[in-house]
């Protein structure tokens, strides 16, 4: 594992949080680079199998407000899903200009190997750790987290 400078010199909260922006960004960068070698997915492909994975088909505007992503976004990466035979996508017959993306065979088995590589990666960095801090540090993503989705809402 190649060592982070630390941008820490106390604990002033801009401080950890770069640390923490910079951290994160290469723990995601593994994850991607690994779930591509392996699946053929990108983190963002693999985020879309999942969401569909989890909720089943989906209009494809239902689907970017799930991902929190712009709708032109969301349509480049599920044509490229397509194009792999791991996402169906059909007209509504009501409205043939709405599209419902669905979840293939081919997708979920794609979907399967990503998670399970993505899911190496965490591991071999996140297993280092003992299990009291790992504990500690899921108590303070929690709080984090409850602070954004405050900021988020309010």
């Amino acid at each position: 594992m190649e060592q982070h400078e630390s941008t820490t010199t106390g604990s002033a909260p801009e401080q950890v949080g770069l640390s923490f922006l910079t951290l994160a960004y290469s723990l995601r960068e593994r994850v991607d680079q690994r779930t591509t070698a392996t699946a053929g997915l990108s983190l963002s492909r693999t985020k879309v199998l999942q969401v569909l994975a989890g909720r089943g088909a989906l209009h494809q505007a239902e689907l970017a407000a799930f991902l929190g992503q712009a709708p032109r976004s969301v349509t480049q990466i599920v044509e490229g899903l397509e194009r792999l035979g791991m996402v169906a996508r059909t007209s509504d017959p009501e409205d043939r200009r709405r599209k419902t993306v669905s979840l293939t065979d081919t997708g979920r088995t794609a979907l399967r190997a990503a998670e399970e590589a993505g899911t190496h990666v965490l591991r071999q960095y996140f297993g280092r750790l003992e299990p009291q801090q790992l504990a500690t540090l899921d108590t303070l993503l929690a709080h984090l987290d409850v602070t954004l989705t405050g900021d988020k809402t309010g």
